[in-house]
């Protein structure tokens, strides 16, 4: 194990922001908590700036927070054995530039190379996870890491002593006032039920806007800036500008600009409800502790659905009390089959929410026991050295 040092982390940019996302939490925490020399590739340095606002677009190499960070624009280059790293991982079945991979093949010893796939809750990753494959022309071995949520499976990305200071700041309302000010949050904002929206564009935002607006009981919702804006902007009556603001009814929203992605947790962590979508803010949302409902990145021949069932099948299936939660997840992703009432389906919500917030926590203490994901990974790589 001392002898994996260096890692070279392969990221290209499709999710706007949850696969860097992802791969930055990795880097992060693998040259933090472990010691590991991290390179990460990344393509798109503007989505990256958005999660980290240090980040310099123009720069070839650079290093934020102890990684060192390649702007990894072409497939082109010539690489030598000294430049490959001890472990070596594509996220979600990138291809890395040939030379870089003739090189692996020269070193020796071979560098531990993965391919980091995408989470999901569906069986069959428990029979892939860490399979390994060997490459036609140069006898490179690949092996396939998946996270997930069993134990036959690499668990969840997720930081030593997270857990320890989300409950510090749930429980300090000071803390929680002092944060949500700093984004503009009035008192009165702060004491209605609390909402983070982050989706993907064919979300029928709209519709539960105005099951909010309808609702009695006061609502803030905050969105980020290049969310969901034609239905955000329709609601403001004015451009969807960080910092724009408007009250219909019962719901308030507001529009908020992109934060770091340790400012994000927070927001996670002051909400009572979020909606997130993708990967890296799904995965977080779990963390908060608090309800939440998932809004899937699609695939074709909606492939996203059957994902979605396979989760709501492990998180909600064998729980009476959480109904309303699989069946607004089903029709916020368009997978209902039917027209939704959308009244009705947040008021059906709106009951179970206790419930949801006891499945929370107890499911955040299941995934814990998985151990996390970086962890994982390199107790994993250690036994092919």
């Amino acid at each position: 194990m001392t002898s994996l040092t260096r890692l070279d982390l392969f990221c290209r940019v499709v999710d706007n922001y949850g696969d860097i996302g992802i791969c930055w939490r990795l880097a992060r925490q693998l040259q933090r908590e472990h010691g590991i020399t991290v390179t990460l590739w990344v393509d798109d340095l503007v989505s990256f700036r958005r999660i980290c606002p240090t980040v310099d677009v123009q720069a070839e190499r650079q290093v934020q927070a102890g990684v060192t960070v390649r702007h990894w624009h072409s497939m082109d280059g010539t690489f030598t054995t000294g430049d490959v790293a001890d472990i070596v991982i594509e996220f979600f079945a990138v291809d890395i530039p040939p030379a870089y991979i003739a090189a692996m093949a020269q070193c020796q010893p071979r560098p531990v190379w993965f391919n980091l796939e995408g989470l999901t809750a569906e069986e069959w990753v428990e029979g892939c996870h860490c399979l390994s494959s060997t490459h036609p022309q140069l006898g490179l071995i690949k092996h396939f890491f998946f996270p997930g949520f069993t134990e036959k499976t690499g668990g969840l990305l997720v930081e030593a002593g997270l857990d320890q200071q989300r409950l510090t700041f749930q429980s300090d309302a000071a803390a929680r006032t002092a944060f949500l000010a700093q984004l503009g949050l009035t008192t009165a904002q702060m004491a209605a039920r609390l909402v983070s929206l982050f989706c993907y564009p064919h979300a029928p935002v709209a519709e539960l806007l105005a099951a909010w607006q309808h609702d009695d009981t006061p609502t803030t919702c905050l969105v980020p800036e290049g969310v969901a804006t034609e239905a955000v902007q329709a609601f403001l009556g004015m451009p969807a500008c960080a910092g724009a603001s408007a009250t219909h009814g019962a719901l308030t929203l507001r529009v908020l600009p992109f934060v770091p992605q340790d400012d994000y947790d927070r927001l996670l962590w002051a909400c009572d409800l979020n909606f997130v979508r993708g990967e890296d803010s799904f995965v977080r949302a779990q963390w908060a502790g608090r309800p939440f409902v998932w809004h899937i990145y699609p695939q074709d021949e909606q492939l996203h659905h059957k994902k979605l069932r396979a989760f709501l099948q492990r998180y909600a299936s064998e729980q009476p009390a959480l109904s309303a939660l699989s069946e607004l997840s089903l029709q916020w992703n368009g997978a209902g089959g039917s027209a939704a009432d959308w009244p009705a389906l947040w008021q059906a919500y709106r009951t179970q929410m206790p419930a949801m917030q006891q499945r929370a926590a107890a499911w955040q203490q299941q995934m814990l026991a998985l151990g996390d994901l970086a962890s994982n990974l390199l107790r994993f790589a250690g036994t092919l050295r």
